[in-house]
């Protein structure tokens, strides 16, 4: 009986573990940081400004695009 306790308190604590890291894996997140964490306002205002760059460039090479075609056709 207490060989099985032992076994069921390892996997219990071995699945905590492994569910803690797993999290913090997935998220991209230091190993051993809360996996409760929200993202910081720096890494926030990071990806929105990410975006926001990477869709005005696309859109200006749109532009580009559209104003180069206008201009071989005169």
């Amino acid at each position: 009986m207490k060989k099985l306790k032992l076994i069921l308190s390892g996997i219990i604590i071995g699945l905590a573990l492994g569910l803690w890291f797993g999290v913090n894996i997935g998220k991209g997140n230091p190993i051993l940081s809360n996996p409760f964490d929200g993202p910081t306002l720096k890494q926030r205002l990071k990806d929105t400004t990410g975006d926001a760059v990477e869709r005005a460039g696309r859109e200006m090479e749109e532009l580009g695009s559209g104003i180069k075609g206008n201009l071989e056709k005169d």
